[in-house]
């Protein structure tokens, strides 16, 4: 019966956005049983399982998993549920906009206000630091 209940409040935290999903890959572990897999379905999203013994078809997930547990999770103490959420949250917003990716050529997805490298070395634009999740990454910006 606990699945069932913490699919339904997976839904019901997901509710408002649910409509933005239209499948959900996992994985085959028995943790997600049935009623998870019904849940989703009730909501119109298509579960999609990895196929059985095969490491390399969760690749990404594994390698996101490693990222935020290496950079930032290993080095916070969360209490609660809400200071993960808001710390995940926040981790993800510098992971999508200002982290820099090997697959981008070291280069940001969406850089901050068109810092560039070349201009931090020349000194011809000063630069200030922001703390990010309280001093634990460091983003660099262009000072107004």
């Amino acid at each position: 019966m606990r699945p069932v209940l913490q699919a339904r409040n997976l839904l019901m935290d997901l509710d408002e956005q649910v409509h933005w999903f239209r499948y959900l890959i996992r994985d085959r572990d028995t943790k997600f049983g049935a009623a998870f897999d019904a849940a989703f379905g009730a909501a119109g999203v298509e579960v999609v399982k990895f196929p059985p013994r095969a490491p390399r078809a969760n690749a990404h997930a594994e390698r996101w998993v490693r990222t935020v547990r290496s950079e930032c999770l290993d080095w916070t103490l969360i209490w609660r549920q809400r200071q993960l959420h808001r710390v995940l949250t926040e981790y993800l917003r510098h992971y999508n906009t200002v982290r820099p990716h090997r697959g981008l050529d070291l280069r940001s997805p969406r850089p901050a206000s068109g810092l560039a490298l070349v201009e931090l070395c020349t000194g011809e634009s000063s630069v200030q630091r922001v703390d990010v999740l309280g001093g634990l990454i460091y983003e660099y910006r262009r000072a107004a």
